[in-house]
C-alpha cells in the first residue's frame, strides 16, 4: 500500500502526472458546447421543408374537362 502524500508536497514529476491522470476522462460531459436554435431566427431549411410539403399533391388527380 502507497504512503498518501498531501499533493502540495508531491514532486513537480508526481503532481504532473496525477494531473494528467485526472484530465483524461470527461466521463458522461461533452465538452462541444451547445446551444439550442433561436425560434424566432429564420431557418432557410425548415421554411424550404415546408415549402415542399405544400406544393406535394400526393394522391390526389386533377381531372380536367
Amino acid at each position: 500500500m502507497e504512503k498518501f502524500i498531501p499533493y502540495e508536497k508531491l514532486s513537480k514529476k508526481k503532481k504532473r502526472e496525477f494531473d494528467s491522470m485526472k484530465r483524461r476522462d470527461w466521463g458522461t460531459l461533452n465538452p462541444v458546447t451547445r446551444k439550442s436554435p433561436n425560434p424566432k431566427a429564420y431557418d432557410r431549411r425548415k421554411a424550404r421543408q415546408q415549402k415542399e410539403e405544400s406544393f406535394d399533391a400526393g394522391p390526389f388527380i386533377l381531372l380536367v374537362f
